[in-house]
């Protein structure tokens, strides 16, 4: 008979029984592969399937009344997300990536005014900070409180909006990439 009688155990051997076994679960988890620290905070860190943006957009462009682009964006950047939400008695077609520098980056297209755009991306907070040339065309600068910021160019029958809280050389690219595009065919 080895040990002590069960009276005396305390919880200290208890968590000394454990520790072998969490030990092991931590191995097997990493072997598995389905384990991940993320710790260079790049977007090829996320391990969660790719949005599929082009389909995304097609199917914006045939069923929104105004011109969608397909934008031409750096092969590093990871596409998450994708929606289209009512602003201003109309819609708006949102796409989003995780660029190279672990930073979110969303396109906002819509035929809405340039009134409704900004408080359905940045709230009645939003404050304008000013104007830019991207792309040949003029951009209206916005931030908020919360360090989003985006900016908003008006090509007549659609508002454009590139939004991120990451560097500015990434939205730059966005914007440059987006007015590069035709519009998609669309359901006219």
């Amino acid at each position: 008979m080895a040990g002590k009688p069960r009276i005396l155990h305390s919880s200290k051997d208890m968590i000394w029984s454990l520790v072998p076994l969490l030990i092991i679960c931590a191995v097997v988890a990493i072997a598995s592969g389905n384990c991940s620290v993320g710790l260079t905070g790049q977007a090829s860190d996320d391990r969660t399937p790719p949005f599929n943006v082009q389909a995304a957009l097609a199917a914006d462009a045939r069923d929104l009344p105004f011109p969608i682009r397909r934008p031409v964006v750096p092969e590093s950047w990871k596409p998450n997300s994708g929606s289209t939400e009512p602003v201003g008695g109309t819609r708006v077609s949102n796409v989003g990536w995780i660029t190279d520098v672990g930073a979110y980056i969303q396109l906002s297209q819509t035929d809405a005014k340039e009134d409704d755009l900004v408080v359905a991306l940045g709230g009645t907070d939003a404050l304008g900070a000013g104007t830019r040339q991207v792309g040949g065309r003029e951009w209206v600068m916005y931030t908020t409180p919360e360090d989003k910021k985006f900016w908003i160019t008006d090509l007549g029958d659609v508002r454009i909006a590139v939004l991120s809280r990451g560097p500015d050389d990434d939205m730059e690219e966005l914007a440059n990439a987006v007015l590069a595009q035709q519009p998609l065919p669309s359901r006219t």
